[in-house]
């Protein structure tokens, strides 16, 4: 598929709203599941640390 001009890329004739919409949300789910477990794991590094710590002091 040719596009004339850079802004036709873009409408993709009359339907870009859409495409781009959907690789938005793809990319949003993509980093999701790239961002969710590096956040658990880290968060349960830190519970466990806590949870170390008190052990420790007791």
């Amino acid at each position: 598929m040719s596009f004339a001009s850079f802004n036709d890329f873009l409408a993709m004739g009359h339907h870009g709203l859409y495409v781009w919409s959907a690789y938005g949300i793809c990319l949003l789910v993509l980093a999701i599941n790239v961002a969710a477990p590096v956040l658990s794991k880290r968060r349960y590094l830190q519970e466990e640390a806590r949870r170390l710590r008190r052990e420790k002091s007791k």
